[in-house]
């Protein structure tokens, strides 16, 4: 009989995963997937809870990504009340993603990709992590944690803290921005920027030391969604969705995120609690799609500030038609860096940014809502029923994970047909296993949500097939 490798936990990622490959009797791969083990349900949780609660209780639910759901929570709670925020709250929502974008993008390139593109996929595993990068390559690791600090610090001056913040609310946000926090951060960005062109420098260089991971790091034909603003640009936080296909032909544009059930659909497996989101029109699971950084700048016109433009074009240039290989998500991060440097620089720099005019008071207007933004790992999306009283009936989220899943799982079992064969199994096969993983920058705390009630069986096995035990609900 053949056997099942197992790979649990997947390190260097945000949470808890596993791994699973099939084999036959000759060692050839029949199956590879990815489980997400865990399961939390904040969509139930928040049922009976006022709706002015949402963006405080649902930017819980992930430390490192907190700012995404407090934005896309308050979008939805605007939309309940019917009222658009004041621009100086809508440009301040702004510096608070890309203080998120900068330390979420510098946490996963530099803590838990580089090790693999620095020190070597099939490297020593022992050393193999950030401290092996601080002993091998100390001034990149400084830079690596410098640039997230001073993305921290952004998000503490703008909301008050580092992490929940609770400081975006319906209509607005609850405290305006000082002058003394708005000259301080403008004083970061140079060393921002020197950081991030030596990376992205650095970077470049290496890319052709890496030639079959990017073969095989999810290099598959998909469809990409992503954000884009009115000119078609790269949009993190106002904006509508466009999906392209494989040919870098749109799909379709302009959609309203309100209207996301018309074109998005969910799925669930009875092997992991990650929902499967595809595009509608093409059923289950043709309509595999793509989200998060290399897709937008996919779906993109541009970036729309000047040096992040330049990278893009020369990241466009790499293929003919759009991005394939999901390893190139590591690039596309660094050029996001880049472009939240850039928006911040402007944005502090437009004197309205100290205006005190920051929230528009209404009591609920309607009784839905919807709010979306590009959190880092990709598109984010709320969606919230109230009743009359305000108090919550319903809510579906759909994160930037779960749009990845199918992508995710068919990259797992790419990277295993390409690196496992017969009876040896090498430690670099199983580490670019996760690695594949890590290209995508899964946050397991934001995607363990269920929509409706999912049956689930995990089998748990040893690498000789042995059964450890058996998870079961449903």
């Amino acid at each position: 009989m053949g056997k099942t490798l197992t790979i649990e936990p997947i390190s260097r990622i945000e949470e808890h995963g596993m791994i699973t490959v099939t084999l036959e009797d000759d060692g050839s791969v029949s199956d590879a997937q990815f489980h997400v083990t865990q399961f939390r349900g904040f969509e139930k949780l928040c049922e009976g809870r006022p709706y002015y609660e949402m963006p405080s209780i649902t930017e819980r639910i992930c430390g490192i990504c907190p700012v995404s759901h407090s934005l896309a929570s308050g979008k939805a709670c605007d939309a309940i009340l019917g009222v658009h925020p004041p621009e100086t709250a809508v440009s301040l929502r702004r510096l608070l993603n890309c203080g998120e974008y900068i330390q979420s993008h510098a946490l996963s390139f530099f803590y838990l990709s580089s090790p693999d593109l620095l020190l070597g996929m099939d490297s020593e595993p022992a050393k193999r992590n950030i401290v092996g990068i601080i002993e091998a390559y100390p001034e990149i690791a400084r830079d690596g944690i410098r640039l997230r600090k001073i993305g921290q610090q952004i998000i503490e001056m703008v909301s008050g803290k580092r992490i929940h913040p609770s400081w975006v609310v319906p209509g607005g946000v609850n405290a305006p921005l000082s002058a003394e926090h708005r000259d301080t951060m403008l004083q970061m960005i140079p060393d921002a920027l020197a950081i991030i062109t030596r990376t992205l420098t650095m970077f470049k260089k290496t890319l052709e030391n890496h030639r079959e991971e990017i073969a095989t790091f999810a290099n598959f034909p998909t469809l990409f969604m992503g954000m884009v603003d009115g000119e078609g640009n790269l949009e993190h936080v106002y904006g509508k969705l466009r999906l392209i296909d494989a040919k870098g032909h749109i799909v379709v544009d302009n959609i309203d995120p309100a209207n996301y059930q018309a074109y998005l659909g969910e799925a669930a497996e009875n092997w992991t609690y990650l929902k499967s989101p595809y595009y509608k029109p093409l059923g289950y699971p043709e309509g595999i799609y793509r989200v998060g950084p290399a897709a937008r700048l996919n779906v993109c016109n541009g970036c729309g500030t000047p040096l992040a433009d330049q990278e893009w074009a020369e990241f466009r240039s790499l293929e003919r038609g759009p991005i394939m290989s999901s390893f190139f998500n590591h690039y596309a991060r660094l050029i996001e860096i880049l472009f939240s440097i850039e928006t911040l620089e402007k944005i502090l720099h437009d004197p309205a940014i100290l205006s005190p005019r920051i929230r528009a008071i209404a009591q609920p207007n309607f009784l839905e809502g919807t709010g979306c933004v590009e959190a880092p790992r990709g598109t984010l999306i709320h969606h919230y029923r109230v009743d009359e009283n305000g108090l919550m009936t319903w809510a579906n989220l759909i994160v930037a994970t779960g749009n990845n899943n199918l992508a995710m799982n068919r990259g797992v079992l790419q990277v295993a047909k390409r690196y496992i064969s017969g009876s040896e199994v090498t430690e670099g096969a199983l580490n670019r296993l996760e690695a594949v993983i890590r290209a995508f920058d899964p946050c397991l705390s934001c995607s363990t949500h269920a929509f409706g009630k999912m049956p689930l069986l995990i089998h748990f096995r040893r690498a000789d097939g042995t059964l450890i035990r058996t998870v079961q609900r449903g």
